[in-house]
Order: C-alpha cells, then structure tokens, then sequence
C-alpha cells in the first residue's frame, strides 16, 4: 500500500482551514529544510513559485493564473477560497504579497493523479507584482529529461511538518520504463518521473503538491516540464517522484488559461 499517494497533506490543510493560517515548526536558528535534501532558496531565485492556503504549491503562468495540481483544488467554478502568497521565501514575511482566488479550472475528466490530468488552474483577483516572473510551460517533449529543479514548502521528511522557507533540490530524469517498474500501472504518458531511483534522499514530499519541477530551456531560461503529483513516501529508493507531463497538456492549459 502506498503510505501517501498524492503529495498534499490532508491533515494540513484541516489545520489551515480551522485557524485561517498555516503551522510551522518552532524555529532555533535556522529552519528545518522542507523538500526532502533540499537547501533553501535565495529571496527571488524562483520568483514564480506560490504557496497556496490548502497546503499546495504553484506557479504563475500569466500574470494572474496558477498552475498548480487538480488534487489540490475543487471543481470547476467560482471559488474565492484559496489565498496565494507570492513574492517571498519566507512566508512569515510581512511583505509578501497575499491575493485571493476567484475562479478554479480543473483538468476535464480529472479523477485521480495517478490516472493523469492532475492539473488545475486557479485565477487570482488581481495581477501580481511586477517583481513575481510567470513561468512557460513546456510544449513539446524537448525538455523532459536532464536534471530538473523542484521547489516547495513542504515537508522535510516523510510525514514531516509544513515549512517557512522555500526550499530547493536539484532531482535526475527517470526513464519511463523504470518509473512503470516502480509503479504499475503507471500512466506513462501523462507522466514524468524524477528522483535518485538507486538511492533516494532527495524528492518533493507533501505540501508540495501542485508545485513546478522546471529547467533550463535552450536560451538558459527556465521553463515548467512537470507538476508535483505522487509517489510512495518520500525520497525512498526505488520509488520516484511522479510529476503531471505539463507537455502532454501544454495545449489545453493554456486554452483553458486564456479563458479565465
């Protein structure tokens, strides 16, 4: 059985939906890293990244939409529930910026990350600052393989707490093949895995949900080639990170974005 299947903590998010705000652990000095052997980001390294108030991640793709996991949201419609925070590591930060959602799409015929379509897009009430950058997504397969970068707030560890910072890791490709022989069933075209598949230690865990895994394009800037889905555990050996294939949808992402 997988101990946790989708990379989103239920139990977080009771937390923040009773108290309005999100928990950390209580800091001495420096901050337990959060995404598993990961470092922490520099003040406007990824200025794309969003923590949204259910305890998922995100990335802005236009200057007032989200890309984030289906699993993370609703369905389809209006939805002033969700607060993103931009424009900070750390999200105690009393200058980041906090802008309320006013719609939800999630992916049609969505029914479970490990089916695939496990992206959604959330549009904010207003643009962000010009200091938070979009994110392109990735419309071909050119860039799915190398080493990528994943980002979050969440968890250190395997069931670990939420956390302040931003945290970084850098995570290998995994072929299809041998991320089909660590997950059966596996929907391979929707899929794209990443992770030291020998030897584990590093890997997004829960909280990250919804989050971007991106890398270098040709011209050295970044792009979005995954979205933070599932995976048995956390930075286990043999059990990867499973990532939404943002190119398998590329075409009804930004369809569906340009409508809201």
């Amino acid at each position: 059985m997988k101990r946790q299947l989708v990379r989103w903590s239920s139990l977080a998010a009771g937390a923040l939906l009773a108290t309005g705000a999100m928990a950390f652990p209580a800091q001495a000095g420096e901050v337990t890293p959060g995404v598993v052997g990961g470092t922490r980001a520099a003040q406007g390294e990824f200025p794309f990244m969003v923590r949204l108030s259910m305890g998922c991640g995100g990335a802005m793709i236009t200057r007032q939409v989200v890309l984030t996991a289906a699993h993370c949201v609703g369905a389809t419609g209006n939805n002033t529930s969700i607060t993103a925070t931009v424009g900070q590591v750390d999200l105690q930060s009393a200058s980041a910026t906090k802008i309320k959602s006013t719609k939800v799409y999630r992916a049609p015929g969505y029914s479970s990350a490990s089916s695939g379509k496990d992206w959604a897009l959330i549009k904010l009430a207003s643009a962000v600052p010009a200091a938070v950058t979009t994110l392109p997504i990735a419309s071909t397969t050119a860039y799915d393989s190398g080493t990528f970068t994943v980002a979050g707030w969440g968890a250190a560890s395997e069931g670990g707490a939420q956390q302040r910072y931003l945290l970084k890791a850098n995570v290998p490709f995994v072929s299809d093949a041998s991320c089909a022989s660590a997950y059966p069933g596996l929907v391979q075209a929707a899929s794209l895995c990443a992770g030291n598949l020998a030897s584990g230690g590093v890997d997004t865990c829960q909280g990250d949900s919804g989050g971007p895994m991106f890398r270098r394009d040709s011209a050295n800037n970044w792009i979005q080639v995954g979205i933070t889905s599932w995976g048995e555990g956390c930075a286990r050996p043999g059990k990867p990170g499973v990532y939404t294939q943002v190119s398998t949808y590329a075409s009804a992402i930004s369809a569906a974005a340009a409508t809201l």
